[in-house]
């Protein structure tokens, strides 16, 4: 029986997970691809240290004694950061093998060139890991995008701010108690910035809305905003009124334009992202045959991760190839463009504050703030109007109870 030989690139969490599964799963991958899967190379950066890996396998810190292999059927990609990661793959695919990455980053800014050289050279690029780690979004989103036209994606795609967050909320903690506790159980990095700025999840929502959507928002125009000024107040003000703070990623089609946004969010107990908790990632997708559809998973780890891995390197050798968001992208043009959408608002006022008056807003006082009804524009001359204050959107159906309104 001929083999597939793989290499894998890197040997982190990711890298050793892919390397660890295939040693373990050997009869059911032989079972589906009919073939054995033989990881023959493993780049690393320090040859000195002990892995535990077979004497079988090529442990090289030098990329070319890997390009140098006679047979190399698909590549693993599980380095962190643009570089030297988009280079790699681009001479794993000109050497003729199919690649696969969970490097969010980098197939942020590079995927399509990815791709299109994939296509040229008639192999495959498989990313499934990028996004969600073991949720399989990316596969469902495609699936979707037979008949449906994707309308709107909402999701938690960051693990770290998620238990940070749940941690201040369940157990009264502060921002940096939560980091420590996150730091401590190695679901955060020492430098916690992509996590908790919002970076992670941006790059996992650029990679999302050119799958369905086919192409990406205007970088700079994405609003992205992480979680570390979120006081354990503002937790318990939330709290009181029936919310919860997600970290949410947000990508639509307004008309021809995609728009997205990382922020923090409130969520009411009716919208399907307010259960989520820990470390758990979730995407709602809204589709407009299929309406709402939200999947629920881990989202990071080394066996989840791998799990995205192989699902791609099946897909590689069995040369199963889902559907693109090309066409779609035509299709959705029909999307009514609404720049004044009126969004649901909560201002969180730290202080003494006078608050600005916004044409054709009202606002309702309520306990601890105030509730609003205004779009995207108007929000952000509120914001530039009332630095000290916080203004968060309130996702999912919300009554307010107090029915005195003011005018700003």
């Amino acid at each position: 029986m001929n083999s597939i030989k793989v290499a894998i690139l890197g040997f982190g969490t990711v890298g050793e997970g892919v390397y660890r599964t295939v040693e373990t799963h050997q009869e059911e991958l032989a079972a589906v691809l009919g073939k054995k899967v033989e990881v023959v190379a493993i780049l690393i950066k320090n040859k000195q240290k002990d892995r535990g890996i077979g004497n079988e396998v090529l442990v090289t810190d030098d990329f070319e004694e890997i390009m140098h292999l006679p047979q190399l059927d698909v590549i693993v990609e599980a380095i962190v950061g643009r570089e030297p990661a988009f280079t790699y793959l681009q001479r794993s695919i000109q050497k003729g093998g199919h690649v696969i990455t969970a490097n969010k980053e980098m197939f942020a800014y590079h995927g399509e060139e990815l791709k299109k050289l994939a296509e040229a050279h008639r192999v495959s690029v498989g990313f499934e890991a990028t996004v969600a780690g073991g949720v399989p979004v990316i596969q469902t989103i495609q699936q979707l995008l037979n008949i449906n036209r994707i309308k709107k994606i909402e999701g938690i795609l960051n693990g770290t701010s998620n238990y940070i967050l749940s941690e201040m909320r369940v157990n009264g903690q502060t921002f940096p108690e939560a980091l420590k506790a996150a730091q401590d159980k190695g679901y955060a990095e020492a430098d916690p910035t992509n996590d908790v700025e919002g970076f992670d999840a941006f790059y996992k929502l650029l990679i999302l809305s050119e799958i369905a959507f086919g192409e990406k928002p205007v970088w700079e125009s994405v609003p992205r905003e992480g979680i570390s000024s979120i006081t354990e107040e503002q937790i318990t003000q939330a709290e009181n009124l029936g919310l919860r703070f997600k970290l949410i990623a947000s990508i639509q089609l307004d008309g021809e334009k995609v728009i997205g946004s990382v922020r923090p969010t409130l969520v009411t107990e009716s919208h399907p992202l307010f259960n989520i908790e820990g470390v758990e990632n979730s995407v709602s997708i809204e589709g407009d045959i299929v309406g709402r559809i939200t999947l629920q998973g881990p989202g990071a780890g080394m066996l989840p991760t791998a799990s995205a891995v192989i699902e791609d390197l099946i897909h590689a050798v069995l040369e199963t190839k889902l559907p693109e968001a090309e066409g779609t992208r035509r299709r959705s043009l029909h999307a009514s463009r609404d720049q004044n959408r009126v969004q649901n608002w909560l201002i969180m006022p730290q202080g003494e504050v006078s608050l600005h008056r916004i044409p054709s807003s009202s606002v309702t006082e309520i306990e601890s703030g105030y509730f609003l009804q205004a779009n995207e524009q108007e929000i952000s001359a509120l914001r530039r109007q009332n630095r000290s204050a916080s203004i968060f959107e309130v996702l999912g159906d919300y009554a307010v109870e107090k029915t005195v309104k003011v005018y700003l």
